[in-house]
């Protein structure tokens, strides 16, 4: 095989990664390449699928989305079977995303490094200040521990690599809790801390704020 040929923009690649899930530009350097090169490809042959390619190039990252029912355009032509899953997320999953998504603002307006990096413990002692206060602490941090591991395969945590207790911010996250969600934020926690008390929904809303993710 020439050189050419090995470096030629590959579309299968690029879509192939896209499929598997999301291509960061720091930890899928090659498939994200190909993707820059042959965004316009890319965008068409998703589209047949009913997919739409979300591309952050600033923030380093892109994903499939399931392009919105058709159905109201045409309404002979049903809408294509779903692809791409939506994941229902728990209120206190919500409220740990929301959280993180207000930090990773908070350290952007700061400036300086790029990467987001907190552990355990801080995330602990965030989410804890807005839980009901509890007698058996080892039960809690199970309950935190189960939502950080749902946080890392949704892809809004990883696991920093040597630090079994640390985690980076997914710089993701600010697609899915984007800034209009944001600028609402205290609000929509009276609302959870309502929950909390008893009062008005125990789950995420339908008004914005994050009860499911693609």
């Amino acid at each position: 095989m020439s050189t050419a040929a090995a470096t030629e923009p590959d579309l299968s690649l690029a879509v192939t990664q896209l499929m598997k899930g999301v291509v960061y530009r720091d930890a899928n350097d090659r498939p994200w390449r190909h993707l820059m090169h042959l965004q316009a490809q890319v965008r068409d042959y998703v589209a047949v699928l009913g997919l739409q390619v979300v591309i952050d190039e600033a923030e380093g990252y892109a994903f499939l989305r399931q392009r919105p029912d058709e159905e109201g355009e045409d309404g002979d032509r049903p809408p294509l079977p779903r692809l791409i899953p939506r994941h229902a997320l728990s209120f206190r999953l919500s409220l740990l995303l929301a959280l993180l998504r207000r930090r990773l603002a908070e350290f952007d307006a700061r400036g300086g490094d790029t990467r987001l990096i907190l552990t355990r413990e801080q995330i602990t002692e965030m989410v804890g200040l807005f839980l009901p206060a509890s007698s058996n602490e080892a039960r809690l941090m199970d309950q935190i521990d189960s939502y950080l591991v749902k946080a890392v395969d949704l892809g809004f945590l990883r696991q920093v690599k040597g630090g079994e207790s640390a985690y980076e911010v997914r710089r993701i996250l600010k697609a899915f809790v984007d800034g209009q969600w944001l600028a609402d934020f205290d609000r929509r926690l009276a609302q959870y801390e309502g929950s909390l008390a008893g009062v008005g929904p125990t789950g995420a809303g339908t008004d914005g704020t994050p009860g499911e993710a693609e």
